[in-house]
């Protein structure tokens, strides 16, 4: 997803990204580049909404919140 969003800002050099995000030992990781405006992609069109419990079908949140969730 963040490959789309990169695309329609920057064009082709959204290949060169190595964005990536999953779990590692129940700990949730976001790896985006550096510049200001791929943090704010990053965050604007997928973190913000993942990271909200609010989130529907599914979110992060309910993952890394301790307690809750599978990884909790």
């Amino acid at each position: 997803r963040f490959r789309q969003l990169s695309g329609d800002e920057i064009g082709s050099s959204t290949i060169q990204s190595r964005a990536l995000g999953g779990f590692a030992n129940a700990t949730v990781v976001f790896c985006l580049p550096g510049s200001t405006g791929a943090c704010r992609t990053g965050w604007d069109g997928i973190l913000a909404e993942q990271l909200d419990s609010r989130h529907k079908p599914c979110n992060f949140a309910n993952l890394v919140i301790p307690g809750r969730g599978q990884h909790g």
